[in-house]
């Protein structure tokens, strides 16, 4: 089953188990999804799917209050880059719901985020926002890998009484898998490969690049553990922390710029952790994308993330000081 498979499977699978749930955006009914993540659902479920106008912050206020009224709302944004437009409703209502009715009132919402470069689309539709949202209390963010934590995932989402963000990587659509009969859980890290050398984190479609870059340095006798984390709010600093431990090396590995991000914030829960702070033989290295916005040439659009070949040179150099 491919990651969009995945993602349409637990949106249908939860539409037949409740019909609070319904599902609202732009062309996500008959013409299917702008990345046809949603095709046929309106067919399946015609009274739960919600084309709507042109007008992200008005269709996320209104799935705001019908949460805020009982029902379970998943919204698509187009493209993750259209966050600015729905910043008010999410951060501003949906998230403190919650905290100022005194826990009388929730706001079930999913805000699933197609985001990430790759596809050719320009400056203004390539951006991963995940770390903005990350810095505001009462939402939860999930990026998963494959389709087997998109299909667990999702579902979790959908049935939270949190608002949870959900971004879908744009290159991991296609990407093939089998969906496990045990749930991925929101706030749990996963460990993909066990190594003893380093230890590498990474999360959404930087997994799969922490994965090719664990096999090249296994060709030269370096063991690195992969760690996925699946869900960045909240971290399973557990999962993290037990695995740099082990290997007294940590290597972070994001899409985006490093500087205010995801990285930044594992690199500060290892640091500040004094049992594995302890246990570091090496600066913990955080290795992100270009802080520059991402351009239309392919060749120049690859480069603006971190690539295998450039990962493992990175960590060979962090290694070196230590073999010597």
């Amino acid at each position: 089953m491919t990651f969009r498979e995945a993602v349409r499977k637990a949106l249908n699978d939860e539409m037949t188990c409740d019909r609070n749930v319904v599902l609202m955006g732009e062309d996500v009914g008959v013409y299917g999804g702008c990345f046809k993540v949603t095709e046929g659902l309106i067919a399946e479920h015609p009274d739960q799917v919600i084309d709507t106008p042109v007008s992200e912050e008005g269709f996320t206020g209104l799935a705001a209050g019908a949460a805020m009224m009982g029902l379970r709302p998943v919204i698509e944004i187009m493209y993750a880059d259209f966050f600015t437009l729905i910043f008010d409703p999410i951060v501003n209502h949906a998230a403190k719901t919650h905290f100022m009715s005194g826990g009388q009132f929730c706001c079930p919402i999913t805000v699933r985020l197609p985001e990430g470069s790759g596809t050719g689309h320009g400056a203004q539709h390539t951006q991963s926002p995940e770390a903005l949202f990350m810095n505001s209390t009462g939402l939860k963010v999930v990026a998963p890998s494959n389709p087997s934590d998109a299909y667990h995932l999702l579902r979790a989402a959908i049935r939270d009484n949190n608002p949870v963000l959900f971004f879908e990587h744009k290159l991991l659509y296609g990407t093939e898998g089998e969906i496990s009969a045990t749930p991925s859980e929101i706030g749990h890290a996963r460990l993909l490969k066990e190594g003893s050398d380093v230890t590498v984190i990474a999360y959404s479609h930087a997994v799969l690049t922490a994965l090719e870059t664990a096999e090249i340095l296994e060709e030269k006798n370096i063991s690195a553990s992969v760690v996925d984390l699946c869900t960045l709010k909240p971290l399973d600093a557990g999962t993290i922390l037990e695995n740099v431990r082990k290997t007294g090396r940590a290597v972070i590995i994001q899409d985006p710029s490093s500087f205010g991000g995801v990285a930044s914030q594992v690199c500060s829960l290892i640091c500040t952790d004094s049992q594995t702070f302890r246990t570091l033989k090496s600066p913990v290295l955080q290795i992100g994308g270009q802080n520059s916005p991402v351009p239309f040439s392919k060749e120049l659009e690859k480069a603006s993330v971190p690539q295998a070949r450039d990962c493992v040179s990175k960590i060979e150099n962090l290694l070196e000081p230590i073999a010597k």
